[in-house]
């Protein structure tokens, strides 16, 4: 069943526990390699500061309830990291540093437009064959 509560849409669950239905889902790479790895890490000392700005700035907007920022695991776009994919519209960043998350959370997060300039190149998202990565024989 839905309703609204204070504004945000939410979910009534078996034994009125309610909880608010999420308009878009961050996923935040936070994978860390061994030294010498074959492929880079998106994260040096898995502290993630990216993820901590993206989650405060992202509450700061009023977007708490509706906006889930997540680390995940390795989201194999290595050679682009670190690495964040928003969805539901599987918008993918590359090279993102902590200074870009307030972009992200203004352009992306509040006003629905991705920011292009940290867009990765759909030809490099769910191949082997992206010339960034290392062995792709392009």
């Amino acid at each position: 069943m839905e309703s609204l509560l204070r504004g945000w849409a939410c979910k009534l669950e078996p034994g009125g526990l309610i909880l608010p239905v999420f308009e878009r889902h961050v996923f935040v790479c936070h994978n860390i390699r061994p030294e010498g790895a074959p492929r880079p890490s998106c994260s040096t000392d898995g502290k993630s500061e990216l993820h901590t700005q993206l989650q405060q700035l992202t509450k700061a907007a009023g977007l708490g309830n509706t906006v889930r920022i997540n680390k995940s695991g390795c989201l194999d776009q290595c050679e682009h990291g670190p690495t964040v994919v928003v969805y539901p519209e599987a918008v993918w960043y590359g090279h993102v540093k902590p200074e870009d998350a307030a972009e992200i959370v203004q352009e992306h997060m509040l006003n629905g437009r991705p920011v292009e300039r940290l867009r990765l190149a759909d030809e490099c998202i769910n191949t082997k064959t992206c010339p960034h990565r290392a062995g792709s024989g392009q």
